[in-house]
Parts: structure tokens; C-alpha cells; sequence
């Protein structure tokens, strides 16, 4: 459920009969005016609020447990998370690991339902992790996904006012992470009717919005919002495909934010696809594949495929984001090593391991003259 009002939390808080809540977010949250009202909400409500800070980006499996202590010993009974992804997924797992048994680890035991109410209030619009059943946390340094269609809040707040203070290029980067959802979720090989309505929806509003989002205007950053939380919804029926699974060694290699990363990759995918719909590995065919792509361009307002792709690239070069370049050899063979096999099995067009080292070619500047 989406709040329409931020008040609307209180009640929320008075119709679950919360007692004791723990609230997961990072040190600039409490720097927002939100922050305070969210405070008087939950004193209004009769309940106790305690804090969880304990975490970085990219969390660790670690930063859980503590997070899991804490909600134990003050006898939680609502969880709140606000913050990027890496709050969400904190939260989540929360969710998730209170009630097993803590001798274990946690991430080999089964997920069972429980009753906690989840709130989530996103504070960038980019990763529509409010509208998935996933996380991501680290466990001795090896990432580890985790899903359970309990991890989908019950509540959502959608407030434009936290996008204020953003910095331009993480705008820009979790604008181009939210479009990217939903244009993998587009021609994942997952995708049905219902998917690609929420897609189709949320490239339409990123499009309708980014100038206004861009120009920090509040009708530009609700847009925004609620964008990129249909763009989760979409990639939380499908997941995501080629686009993400190629952008992680990207971020960690050349320092770029996840979606920058993720956005430079599709600009190199999308066109390879099109053109190369004999490769299909969908179920549905290479002829469905290519009424899939004409049926994307007119989301997109264009006449064909590639006029698409052409809109696409057109506006990742309007936001002046940096190329990254190819240092040596050795880092392209990191690159086209690092894409997880799983992954690729959501897109549409077989891509090995020549196909990758040649798509990491186009996206990094000065690339073919390193051989």
C-alpha cells in the first residue's frame, strides 16, 4: 500500500497496535525533516522507537546479525526502513532472520512468513527495492542474494522531499537504475503481460519526467518516485538480465555508481539484441523476440527498434556521464569473467564469453586500442 500523506504513518502505527519500533536507516536520513516527523509519529502512536545505523553500503552479512540483536532485545513488533538499498536490504533480511535459530547460519536456514509489519520509505528514486521481494548483503565477501516474497513492504511511503538534497549524479545514476529495471524487465525472458504493463509504465514516466526530476521540481521528484517503484515492481515478477549482470565489476573496477554502471551497459546490449535475434534463448522464439523489441520502440514513441536504442543513447549522452577507459588487458579479462552465469539466463540472446568481452569493448573508451 502506498501512503498518499506522511501523517498517514501514525495511523498506520495505531491500526498495527505497534508497541516497539525499529527504524533501519542511514546517518543522512536523520538529517531530513522527515526524520523528526517520524519521530513524533511514532511517540504519537503510543510506541517506542529504536534506531539500527549499523551498516555501509553493500552490507554485510555481519551488520544483520546486529541488526537482528537489536530488534530482539527491545521486542520489536514493526520495522521501518529508510534509505537507499542498502537500508532496505538491511531491513529485509531483519525481516527475515528474527525468528530463526541464531546457532545457525542464517542464510542456510528457510525463510518462514511472519507477521511484521514492514514500512519502507525510499530516499532516491532508483532502486524499487520498496516494491521487491529481494536483497542483496555480503558474506566473507561473497555476495549473496536472498528472496522471499514476505521481503515486499506492506506499507510505502513516497516522499519527494527526500530527493531534494540528492547530489546531481547520484540523481542522474539512480534515474538511469530505475529505467534500466524496467527495460530488462521488458525482454527478460520471465516477462509476461503483466510485467511488461509495470515496465512499459515505468519508461514512460522516466521519460515524461527527468527534466523536471533533473530540475529538483517536486512534481519532477513524485514522478520519479513513482517510477522507478512500478520499474520494482516489474523486476520483481521477472529480475533483471544482462544489463545489471555486466555493470557490477564495472562499479567496483572504475568506481562508478551502480546505475551509471548498469545504464552504459544496456547502451551496449540493446543494440547487439536487436540485431542478433537468431540467438534467441527465449521460449517463445526469435520472431516473438523481434515483435518483443518493435512492441518496446512504440513504449518508447518510436517508429522501430533501432530508433529506440538511438532515443536511448541520445539521452544517457544528454546527462554528460563519464566513459570509463580500458586500463590494460587484464582488466577486460576481469570484466568478461565476472558476469554470473545465472543472470544471463533472463536474457533473451545467448551471449558467451566472446559476446561479453566484445560488448565491454564498446562501453570503454579507448578499449579496441588495447590488444
Amino acid at each position: 500500500m502506498i501512503l498518499e500523506k506522511k501523517k498517514e504513518i501514525e495511523k498506520v502505527l495505531k491500526e498495527e497496535k505497534a508497541a516497539s519500533v525499529l527504524l533501519v536507516c542511514g546517518n543522512s536520513f536523520r538529517r531530513q525533516a522527515l526524520y523528526q516527523e517520524l519521530c513524533a509519529y511514532v511517540k504519537e502512536a503510543g510506541a517506542r522507537l529504536t534506531e539500527f545505523s549499523d551498516f555501509a553500503p553493500n552490507p554485510k552479512y555481519e551488520s544483520v546479525v546486529e541488526g537482528v540483536r537489536t530488534f530482539l532485545e527491545h521486542q520489536c513488533d514493526f520495522l521501518i526502513a529508510a534509505g537507499g538499498g542498502s537500508a532496505m536490504d538491511v531491513a529485509k533480511c531483519i525481516k527475515w532472520f528474527w525468528n530463526m535459530d541464531p546457532e545457525t547460519l542464517y542464510l542456510k536456514q528457510e525463510i518462514r512468513n511472519n507477521e511484521i509489519p514492514f514500512l519502507t520509505i525510499p530516499t532516491t528514486a532508483g532502486t524499487g527495492s520498496e516494491a521487491t521481494r529481494f536483497a542483496v548483503i555480503y558474506y566473507e565477501g561473497n555476495k549473496q542474494s536472498v528472496a522471499h516474497v514476505s521481503g515486499i513492504p506492506k506499507y510505502v511511503l513516497l516522499e519527494p522531499s527526500l530527493l531534494l538534497s540528492l547530489p546531481e549524479y547520484q540523481k542522474k545514476a539512480t534515474m538511469l537504475d530505475a529505467l534500466c529495471h524496467a527495460l530488462e524487465s521488458y525482454w527478460s525472458v520471465n516477462a509476461t503481460e503483466e510485467s511488461q504493463s509495470y515496465a512499459a509504465r515505468a519508461i514512460q514516466e522516466v521519460f515524461r519526467w527527468k527534466d523536471a526530476y533533473l530540475a529538483n521540481k517536486p512534481e519532477g521528484n513524485a514522478g520519479m518516485l513513482l517510477a522507478s517503484n512500478t520499474a520494482g515492481q516489474a523486476i520483481n515478477l521477472t529480475q533483471t538480465t544482462a544489463g545489471h549482470a555486466m555493470c557490477y565489476k564495472l562499479t567496483t573496477l572504475y568506481g562508478l555508481a551502480h546505475g551509471h554502471a548498469a545504464a552504459l551497459c544496456v547502451a551496449a546490449l540493446w543494440p547487439y539484441m536487436t540485431a542478433h535475434t537468431e540467438d534467441c534463448i527465449d521460449p517463445r522464439g526469435a520472431s516473438y523476440l523481434r515483435e518483443m523489441f518493435q512492441n518496446l520502440a512504440r513504449v518508447m514513441d518510436c517508429e522501430n527498434a533501432e530508433a529506440a536504442v538511438e532515443k536511448y543513447r541520445a539521452f544517457l549522452q544528454e546527462l554528460a556521464l563519464e566513459v570509463p577507459v580500458l586500463r590494460d588487458e587484464e582488466e577486460m579479462e576481469l570484466l568478461k569473467h565476472s558476469v554470473n552465469p545465472d543472470r544471463l539466463k533472463n536474457n533473451p540472446v545467448l551471449l558467451r564469453t566472446e559476446t561479453l568481452e566484445r560488448l565491454y569493448r564498446q562501453i570503454l573508451r579507448g578499449a579496441e586500442t588495447i590488444r
